[in-house]
Formats: C-alpha cells, sequence, structure tokens
C-alpha cells in the first residue's frame, strides 16, 4: 500500500473485531501521531468526536471506528442506514492550522483519498460531486466533514466515512436503491483497509493543510462519475440546472455547460443532488 509500512502480522477475517493495535502497525510512520480507538457500538462516530472537540478533550489527531453505528448521518441530515458487519464506519479528527474558510473543498480531497486507496486493493471507483464514491454507478461510499473550532480556538474537521462491505437485501430494500458493495477480497482484512485509509488520510490531510484543494483537483476530475455527461443538479428534488458535467474548479466548484452554448456554470456544493440525465 502506498506510504505504509507493512508489517508480518497475523491475517484476521472480516467477521473479526477490529483491532487498534493491527490498525496502528498496518498504518505505520503517517499516522503514528493518531489515537485510534474502536468501540463496539455507538449513536455517530462523528458527533462522539465533535463533542470531545467541545470539551477540550482531544489532544491529537483521533480515529473513532464503530463495530455498529445506529445513528449515523449523510449530507443534509440524511440517516446513514447501515446494519452490523455491513460497513465500515469511521471518523477521523484532524486539526488544522488554518482558519475554518481554508478547509472549503475537503469533502473533495477526502473522496480522492478513498479512491485512490481503494485502487490499491484493485477497486476501481468514481466520485460523484460532491462528497459521494461510487462502483459501477451505484454508491459505495459516503463522506461527511463537520468542522468546529475548539474552546481554544483549535480548528478541527472531523472527517466522517461509512463504506459499504456487505449489504443484507433487507436494508437494500429499506435504502430505496442500490447499493454497492466492496468485493470480498478487499475487505477481507477490515484492519488492513482502515489502516491504509488512515495512512493515506494523514499524508493527505497535511498536502491539504500545505496546498489546499488545487492539490487534489486534477487527480478528482480524473475520477470524476460523471464527466463530459448530460446531468441534472437538482435541490430536493427540483432540477436547478442541466448540461454537461465538466470538472470541479480551484475552489470545488462544479462547472456545467449549460444546453444552448452559454458561459459554464460554477455550481456551489451544498444540499445538492447530481443525478446522470436519461436520454
Amino acid at each position: 500500500m502506498r506510504g505504509m509500512t507493512v508489517q508480518t502480522i497475523a491475517p484476521t477475517s472480516s467477521t473479526g473485531h477490529l483491532s487498534p493495535a493491527r490498525i496502528a502497525a498496518f498504518a505505520g510512520h503517517h499516522a503514528e501521531h493518531c489515537q485510534i480507538e474502536v468501540v463496539a457500538e455507538t449513536g455517530s462516530t462523528n458527533a462522539d468526536l465533535l463533542a470531545r472537540v467541545a470539551q477540550r478533550s482531544l489532544s491529537a489527531a483521533t480515529l473513532l471506528a464503530a463495530e455498529t453505528q445506529t445513528a449515523g448521518r449523510g449530507r443534509a441530515g440524511r440517516t446513514w442506514l447501515t446494519a452490523p458487519a455491513a460497513a465500515l464506519t469511521f471518523s477521523l479528527a484532524w486539526p488544522f492550522a488554518a482558519p475554518l474558510h481554508a478547509l472549503v473543498g475537503l469533502p473533495l480531497a477526502v473522496g480522492v483519498t478513498i479512491a485512490e486507496t481503494l485502487a490499491d486493493f484493485g477497486v476501481a471507483v468514481q466520485l460523484k460531486w460532491p462528497n459521494d464514491v461510487l462502483q459501477g454507478g451505484r454508491k459505495l461510499a459516503g463522506i461527511l466533514i463537520e468542522t468546529a473550532t475548539a474552546p481554544d480556538q483549535q480548528v478541527w474537521a472531523v472527517i466522517g466515512i461509512g463504506i459499504n462491505l456487505s449489504i443484507p437485501e433487507q436494508l437494500q430494500e429499506q435504502i430505496g436503491q442500490r447499493a454497492a458493495s466492496l468485493p470480498a477480497p478487499a475487505a477481507q482484512d477490515r484492519d488492513l483497509l482502515l489502516a491504509s485509509l488512515l495512512s493515506a488520510l494523514a499524508q493527505n490531510m497535511r498536502q491539504f493543510e500545505s496546498h489546499g484543494l488545487p492539490a487534489f483537483v486534477e487527480r478528482w476530475n480524473r475520477l470524476h462519475a460523471f464527466a463530459g455527461q448530460q446531468v441534472l443538479i437538482l435541490d430536493q428534488g427540483k432540477v436547478l440546472h442541466e448540461g454537461r458535467a465538466l470538472g470541479i474548479d480551484q475552489i470545488g466548484r462544479l462547472m456545467l455547460q449549460p444546453d444552448g452554448g452559454a458561459s459554464p456554470l460554477a455550481i456551489m456544493a451544498g444540499d445538492i443532488s447530481l443525478r446522470a440525465k436519461e436520454g
């Protein structure tokens, strides 16, 4: 795996409990200053870490993974539906020596990180603006980033990630749309997968802090699921724009070429969904 120090460690199955010690050993020096915690069950790993930011109880970057998450959240307050052992759910609280406004575009950089890490496991994915990871047109992973300033004025980003491992049919029906699941070989050792993601996130968060989103724009555009396709931009089901998706700009806006040859529009992230236009 890129940038990782992999030691000889006994293999484990995807159904075994996550091990902080194994995750740390696999992650190597890039994540050596990260605290790694695993809980059996919680409502939301994002909510847990945000509460600790407010309490000033975090002293370093902290990874919190949950075997089961009962109140996971997606973008715009949507519920992230999952089941025990069906997904890899975790959050990373990362301190930034930068103002909050400098973190614009961070979800796009995290999407690139997930995609590049999964590629190391032989899994090809695409990115859907602003914060979904697709495989074969179906959602494989989601990203929710929440920011906060601690009482001591330290800026934190809490990066929540959920990756589908094996979605039961009943859960597929609950979700209401077909979701992708990570191929079994990639999910075989969850400790290794999570360590690889942590190592890559640690490296890329440092790169983002130093260089911002421009360091990730070209990489994101190469992974753009709808590049050159006719799409609809929707807000709560209402069509706001339609045209050809071009890619993102240097501050993370989706560039859209409207029908009729007008100048490209710059679409800001928010409660907006991107769907391929039929026909």
